[in-house]
This record gives structure tokens, C-alpha cells and sequence, in this order.
């Protein structure tokens, strides 16, 4: 089974010239594997895309919740993949394991994707950290959901990282033999992927990778497709 490859383009492009500009890049190359690109809310409509995924949702499918998307407004646009526990969300927007938890079994419920990422930060203890996130995320969803699921490990030290900071690949098969032991799905790898390296994660037994920064830049995205 050839890797999940899943951009992550954040809050970018500034324009929607931007955003069609680089999708019309990338997809070409994006039918190679099975590609998930995850444009900002307001692209999502832009795109006539077989696997097009949103950056978040909310738990209610509607009701005075000024700002928030549903899971069954993005259902309706198309969409089939959502990320949900992004650290940016847990870090930024302070979403915890409880929230998430509920915008889990909502995407489940619209019947769409749901791709949960987990991860310490700089100085926390990665296994009671993955653990604590896996018990409050996963609570009280089914093993037939939970096979629906997606992991992304994501070590937050390693995201965007100014000071290089490398999640080398024996750490992360550390942490990948220790989420299996608690998940049976698939997992993937996140955290400063690029086409240099993303061979390493997907040799330790990840099943592919969640790319954020180099899924904006079209050359390098294309490579990491490629490359795969």
C-alpha cells in the first residue's frame, strides 16, 4: 500500500490566486499516491479534489457557535479528510483532550476522516504525555471507529523548528512501537517532513507522513510524492 501523503497548508496562501496556483501545482503530481491536501476553510469550495481534507471542525453540527464549521457543513463541501488536535490548536486556541474527544465522534458521525495528531513538547515525557492524549482523545469511541482513524505523530519540538532540531527516525520508531501498542490503525509522521528525509520515517514502518511547511512550496512538495 503506497503511503497516505497529507499537506497541511495552515493559514496559507494569503489570496485565492495563490491557493489555485499552488493546487494546480501539486495535483498533477498528488495522483501518484493517495494525496490529502488540507487548504484553510475558505479554499475548500475551490477545489473539485477526491481527497480534500479541512484543518479543523467543530463538535456541533450547528448552533450558535459564532466562527466554528461543523463536520457535516464540510461533508457537504466535499471534503473527506479532517485534522483534528493539531498542537497549534492544543497550543494557540487551548483545545484539550475533552474537545477533542468530541470533535473526534463528530467527524465519525458526518462520516468523514478524522486525522488526530499527538505529540510532546521540548522537555515532556513522550510516552506519559501520547499516553494521557490517546486515553482522553480515543475515550469511548468503538474499535470499528477507531480503525476509521488516522495518528499523526508529531514531536512539537520538531514542527517549524529555527534552532534545527531533528526528530531523527530512531527516536520516532521508538514512538511509533510504543502508539501501537494502543492503536491498531494507521500512523504517520509529522514534524518538518521534507523530500530529504521522509524516506527515513516511512523505513521505520510510519505508513506516510503529514507535511506542513513543504506542502506550500510546489517543487518541494512534488518531491516528496515523488519521492515516495
Amino acid at each position: 500500500m503506497k503511503p497516505l501523503i497529507i499537506a497541511n497548508w495552515k493559514c496559507n496562501p494569503k489570496t485565492k490566486k495563490e491557493a489555485i496556483n499552488l493546487f494546480n501545482k501539486v495535483k498533477s503530481a498528488s495522483r501518484r499516491n493517495k494525496t490529502v491536501i488540507c487548504p484553510p476553510l475558505i479554499y475548500l469550495s475551490l477545489f473539485n479534489y477526491a481527497f480534500l481534507g479541512a484543518q479543523n471542525c467543530h463538535w456541533q453540527n450547528s448552533g450558535a457557535y459564532t466562527g466554528e464549521v461543523s463536520p457535516t457543513m464540510l461533508k457537504s463541501l466535499g471534503v473527506v479528510y479532517v485534522i483534528i488536535g493539531h498542537s497549534e490548536r492544543r497550543n494557540y486556541f487551548k483545545e484539550t483532550d475533552e474537545m477533542i474527544n468530541k470533535k473526534l465522534k463528530a467527524a465519525l458521525n458526518a462520516g468523514l476522516m478524522p486525522i488526530l495528531c499527538i505529540g510532546e513538547k521540548k522537555g515532556e515525557d513522550a510516552n506519559l504525555v501520547v499516553e494521557n492524549q490517546l486515553s482522553g482523545d480515543l475515550n469511548g469511541i468503538s474499535e470499528k471507529d477507531r480503525d476509521k482513524i488516522i495518528i499523526a505523530y508529531e514531536p512539537v519540538w520538531a514542527i517549524s523548528t529555527s534552532d534545527g532540531e531533528i526528530c531523527y527516525a530512531e527516536y520516532a520508531k521508538k514512538m511509533l512501537d510504543f502508539i501501537k501498542q494502543r492503536f491498531n490503525g494507521k500512523i504517520i509522521y509529522g514534524g518538518s517532513v521534507d523530500s530529504k528525509i521522509i524516506k527515513n520515517y516511512l523505513e521505520v514502518g510510519y505508513q506516510g507522513a503529514l507535511v506542513g511547511g513543504a506542502s506550500l512550496k510546489a517543487d518541494e512538495f512534488i518531491k516528496i510524492v515523488k519521492s515516495v
